[in-house]
């Protein structure tokens, strides 16, 4: 039966708009997204076997182009929007932290940066500059590595916060395991940061390790 044919309070589009977006499932989400199904299917249909596919909505949003084109219904044109769609979500995250205010909610940074790096298949090694306010100047990734670690030079580090006049920043790296917890070497690397950016007057306000949905800040641990 299509979607035209369903009761108002049970299509996805009027659901939303009726009961706000949280309401709906992943499925009603992406099907509003792909606005049309197949032959013998409708975008309700479609958007469940592409999250059965795809293991989930996540492994969706992250899927590679080539694996999306390549679903029925899909194709360059929604991988193109979808893309456009995550770019502008990630956009709003840092709208949130860059608004003439200091960074007062721990949550909403972990939040951002989760985003711009939970997703990464190897691991990236990122920083966020601030100013004498901790107010966000801006957000950079560094250094990229492999899936196993990646390669952090202090020195490189300084010369970024320098050219970013930043008086304050905060590191974060993933971990592509998925497995949050700081290494050893995650802190004797933090330490030899922290004793870089001293020397310039620079203080180190966190290190961020992001995992699968779970983020591990050194300052709640006492590290920093």
């Amino acid at each position: 039966m299509p979607i035209t044919d369903w009761p108002e309070q049970e299509r996805p589009r009027e659901k939303l708009l009726h009961q706000g977006a949280a309401a709906l499932s992943d499925a009603e989400l992406l099907a509003i997204f792909l606005r049309t199904g197949i032959p013998g299917k409708t975008a309700v249909d479609l958007a469940r076997d592409l999250l059965q596919e795809f293991s989930g909505l996540r492994g969706l949003l992250s899927a590679q182009r080539d694996p999306f084109c390549q679903q029925p219904g899909l194709g360059p044109a929604k991988y193109a929007q979808l893309q456009a769609v995550l770019e502008m979500g990630k956009r709003h995250l840092h709208a949130t932290l860059v608004r003439n205010e200091a960074l007062t909610d721990p949550s909403a940074t972990q939040r951002y940066l989760s985003a711009r790096l939970r997703d990464h298949a190897f691991e990236v090694f990122a920083c966020l500059f601030l100013d004498n306010r901790h107010r966000v100047i801006h957000f950079k990734e560094l250094f990229r590595g492999t899936i196993n670690g990646a390669s952090v030079h202090p020195r490189e580090v300084v010369r970024q916060t320098l050219e970013h006049n930043a008086a304050a920043v905060i590191f974060a790296h993933n971990h592509p395991s998925g497995v949050a917890e700081p290494s050893e070497a995650d802190r004797q690397l933090t330490r030899r940061l922290q004793a870089a950016l001293e020397l310039i007057d620079v203080r180190v306000l966190d290190h961020i390790v992001i995992g699968d949905g779970e983020c591990v800040a050194f300052s709640e641990r006492g590290w920093i």
